[in-house]
This record gives structure tokens, sequence and C-alpha cells, in this order.
């Protein structure tokens, strides 16, 4: 079985790479250091499962897996984290990852995860359990969902930059556009969610989810 390990924290991965190795029939094809390196590298080295981290820079791990299952739909994900709040549960899960388990585990519930899903089935950590029951019932109610569904896949791309301090011409390098481009994304974002500023655009990011306090808070470029 072909692994990719996709996490921001250096001796987390290092450490999983040890521990997967030692298992018989797996193979750790590479790692990732954010959720865009791990698209990357999934259509580069066609992993059998991506293990993969939730509160990344630059894209994180709830639109890395909805933007590979889309494009490669046989790989499988298997969430790894230390978040257990709905918003990246439900994420992860509504992306397309068939497992989440959570980081204070053992590694043999992550080995069992991993034996479940490469069969075909599904695995949660038991807290994470109650947190999808809940949501499931929520959605059977009516509900207004969340406010990320008024953004495109794009704009979210944006919003995570922009939330982790990124400016607009680093935001405009890395995704390829022009500087307009980026500014026309966050004046459309603002009016969407009816924002006023990017302080206020940074405090929904992290409260949805899309990056956490202390990915946003490291020192990265300046936004403009």
């Amino acid at each position: 079985m072909r692994i990719l390990i996709a996490d921001n924290h250096k001796l987390f991965c290092e450490g999983l790479r040890l521990l997967l190795e030692k298992q018989p029939h797996m193979e750790i094809v590479g790692e990732a250091n954010n959720g865009r390196m791990a698209v990357r590298l999934c259509h580069e080295l066609t992993p059998d499962l991506v293990v993969m981290d939730v509160g990344m820079p630059e894209l994180n791990g709830i639109e890395a897996t909805r933007q590979i299952r889309a494009e490669m739909p046989e790989v499988k994900v298997i969430a790894v984290s230390m978040h257990d709040d709905r918003q990246y549960v439900a994420g992860m899960l509504s992306a397309g990852a068939s497992g989440y388990v959570l980081k204070d585990g053992a590694f043999t519930e992550l080995n069992e995860a991993i034996r479940i899903v490469t069969r075909g089935g599904r695995y949660l950590s038991p807290s994470i359990v109650d947190i999808v029951v809940e949501d499931y019932a929520q959605r059977l109610s009516p509900a207004l969902g969340s406010a990320l569904e008024k953004l495109s896949v794009r704009e979210r791309e944006v919003l995570q930059m922009i939330a982790e301090g990124h400016s607009t011409a680093a935001i405009a390098e890395r995704l390829h556009v022009s500087r307009k481009t980026v500014e026309t994304h966050r004046k459309n974002m603002m009016a969407k969610l009816e924002l006023r500023n990017v302080a206020e655009l940074t405090k929904f990011a992290i409260r949805e989810g899309l990056t956490s306090l202390d990915i946003s808070t490291r020192k990265g470029d300046e936004t403009e």
C-alpha cells in the first residue's frame, strides 16, 4: 500500500513514517507540509492513501481532501488531527475523507483505521462518533448551513491565505493569478459574507475552520 503523509509538523511526520514503515505491505511514498503540496504529490506519486492533517498552511486539509477526491476518487483519505471541533470533523467528512482519527490516540488506532479504510470501510475515533451523530440530527431539521457555502473553491483558498497573513502579491504569486484578481476575490467575499475588512475575514476563517489561530498568528507575509 502506497501512503502519502500530509502534515506541517515535521516531528510528527518523521515519527509516523517510522511507525508505518514497520508495518507489512506499507510504503511511504512522500510527505507534504501543506495542502497544496499534498494535492500536487497525489498527482505525481499516485498513492493509495493520504494521511491528512486538517490545519495546514496555504491550503487546509479540508480543501486539499476535496480537490484530491474530486480529481482522484480512487485515493482514500484519513484525517489525523488534534481537532475534534464539529466544523473540522464535518468539513473533512463532507470533503470525502473516509476516516477521522485524533492525534492523541494510540498508533494502533490509526493502523486499524488504515486497515478498515483500505478495505472500503469508514473509521471514526470513538469521541468523534457523537459529533457525527449530532451533526446528522441537525441536518434532519431546517438549518441555514455554513456561510462558507456562499464562497467558491477559489474564494476559500484566497480567504485562507488572507487569514494566514499573506499579502495580495504573495497570494497572486502562489495561485498564479493577478493581484487585481485577488483583490476582486477579497471584495466579493466581503460582499457575500457582509464583512467590512480583512480582520473580520480572518475571524470568520478561523471560526469556520479554514485555518487555526496558531497558523494565522505566525509571522508571515505582511498583509496589504
